[in-house]
């Protein structure tokens, strides 16, 4: 890929709605809110899902996809998976971005994925997807009645899935041919955007060599994408004839890579595992990011502040650095020192609306009246960049509730059930919002769409 082009991708910053990424050195907040339920986590984290959009954007613009509709969704799951549902949604476990080797390897994996969007495989396998939420096509995935979205105050939002009656195994297991096809169609991406196709073939020789040393206990990626020595063959003479195969990963994409991988073993492992590892000696950004987050995790606010004040020394303008010292001092019960800080992120970057949503959560814990012009604003803006936040939709219901304002924080319940797969409480709410909203409102008309959806839920269920 050509260096200025790289550049020109990572180094532009506008809203989300128009997916242009940022990606300088940037930082994430992690806070694990599924300890206490079993099942699978959906976790939320702005730098990671640019990360992926940095790397999959030129892979999309090659595909001919529209890169606007598509979804990130990180799954906290050690095992190495990856896929697509719904059209354009990527889902991703933390396992297979902490245990990759490089930024190739987790490029290969998203150009195959995408092959299987440009080849039509999901609408085959499973149309009714195409239009559900995220939490719908969770639970759809794994067999659940609903998915449940549980508010996170640090840029994280957990989706909590129980149920294995429906396996991703069962629902997205594609054919061998589908596989060589994307295969095909993955290699035609990178070829076009000049990139190496190396790191797919590493990826698939891992997972060989997985899956003959533990026989009988395949990654769910083996499992859901038949690998065969044909794919290899075929990835592996592709590489030997590329002229692109020696072509490095681009170094900020390498510079994410180690970064992601930081922030991502610093959540996931236990805080003795990531200060052992990371020593407090190895002054990467991506070991100092682990340790940071460990010490969060062990309540110890003064070295986690040294850490993250260090970095934003070295870094003033990393909007990232100033969301995780937000989150330290949240955890710490420093509200108003917290609200500083998220509002220094979202002053250099202001179309992240994970992050107004922490920082709209401090200003209602401070329960102070004052503010309330200032949450109302940030929820607004956050919802402007991405409605599909459940803890966004609460969030502005509690602040209209708050002004009395009763039919407007129906509406936003509403919405908040609706992503949430709560057909029973949207019910209760569009209704209530209906009675109270004036007529003719954008409100009420917008009241009037969700009560014409969940008729044609109700449609076709009875259908």
């Amino acid at each position: 890929m050509h260096l200025k082009y790289v550049k020109k991708l990572i180094f532009s910053v506008k809203p989300l709605s128009t997916l242009v990424l940022l990606v300088s050195l940037l930082s994430m907040a992690f806070i694990d809110h599924s300890a206490r339920a079993q099942g699978l986590a959906i976790v939320r984290d702005t730098e990671i899902e640019n990360t992926i959009r940095a790397y999959s954007a030129p892979l999309f613009e090659a595909a001919g996809l529209d890169l606007n509709s598509i979804r990130i969704r990180l799954v906290k799951d050690n095992s190495l998976n990856a896929f697509v549902a719904g059209g354009q949604n990527i889902f991703i476990n933390t396992g297979l971005l902490a245990r990759s080797d490089n930024a190739g390897q987790i490029i290969g994996v998203l150009a195959h994925e995408i092959g299987h969007i440009s080849g039509g495989h999901l609408s085959r396998i499973h149309e009714g997807l195409r239009n559900a939420s995220t939490q719908s096509i969770l639970a759809m995935i794994l067999g659940t009645a609903a998915a449940v979205a549980a508010g996170s105050t640090e840029g994280v939002t957990g989706a909590l899935i129980g149920g294995q009656a429906l396996g991703q195994r069962a629902l997205f297991k594609y054919t061998q041919g589908m596989e060589q096809a994307a295969d095909q169609a993955g290699v035609n991406f990178l070829e076009r955007t000049g990139q190496s196709s190396r790191g797919l073939l590493e990826f698939l020789q891992i997972l060989q060599k997985q899956s003959a040393i533990y026989a009988g206990s395949k990654d769910p990626y083996a499992n859901t994408h038949p690998l065969t020595q044909d794919r290899i063959s075929f990835l592996g003479n592709h590489v030997k004839k590329s002229r692109f195969s020696r072509v490095p990963t681009p170094k900020q994409f390498t510079v994410m890579h180690a970064r992601m991988r930081g922030k991502i073993n610093g959540y996931v492992d236990t805080p003795h595992r990531t200060l052992s590892y990371y020593s407090a000696e190895d002054k990467r950004i991506e070991a100092r990011y682990a340790r940071a987050y460990a010490f969060m995790k062990l309540h110890d606010v003064k070295n986690a502040l040294n850490i993250v004040d260090q970095l934003i020394d070295e870094s003033p303008e990393d909007p990232f650095f100033h969301e995780l010292k937000g989150d330290i001092l949240k955890d710490a019960g420093k509200i108003r020192e917290a609200m500083i800080a998220y509002n220094q992120a979202i002053t250099i970057l202001p179309w992240a609306a994970l992050i107004r949503i922490s920082l709209a959560r401090v200003h209602l814990e401070l329960n102070d009246p004052k503010l309330d012009d200032a949450v109302l604003k940030n929820i607004q803006e956050a919802l402007r960049y991405e409605n599909q936040i459940p803890t966004a939709w609460r969030q502005l219901a509690t602040i209209y509730g708050r002004r009395g304002e009763t039919g407007k924080a129906s509406l936003a319940l509403a919405e908040e059930a609706m992503l949430r797969s709560e057909i029973s409480r949207a019910k209760t709410n569009v209704k209530r919002a209906l009675e109270l909203l004036p007529k003719g409102s954008p409100e009420h008309i917008r009241a009037l769409d969700i009560d014409n959806e969940l008729a044609q839920l109700k449609a076709t269920e009875d259908s």
